[in-house]
């Protein structure tokens, strides 16, 4: 139940925000798109150098973390290590 309210949320988010791209398609398109790249990216990096201090991966590059990247940017990319430590606490 859970579950389905938090798809139900993300589909309404992923409509207002094509909604908001069909008016400056291109150009938004373009900066969602490489900010998503580059957070995935980033996270591959992160994890990297945290597996290297011998702690494990935090976050894993999927589709939900490479749309945080992309939407919120670099406090996006903080926010999901931010939460991944303090679970780990």
């Amino acid at each position: 139940m859970a579950q389905t309210k938090i798809l139900l949320i993300m589909g309404v988010c992923a409509l207002v925000l094509l909604a908001y791209a069909w008016r400056r398609r291109a150009e938004w398109l373009l900066n969602l798109l490489l900010r998503g790249v580059l957070g995935a990216v980033a996270i591959y990096f992160i994890n990297l150098a945290v597996a290297s201090r011998g702690y494990p991966a935090l976050v894993g590059v999927n589709p939900a973390t490479v749309l945080t990247c992309s939407v919120l940017g670099f406090p996006g990319l903080a926010a999901l290590y931010g939460l991944q430590v303090f679970q780990l606490l």
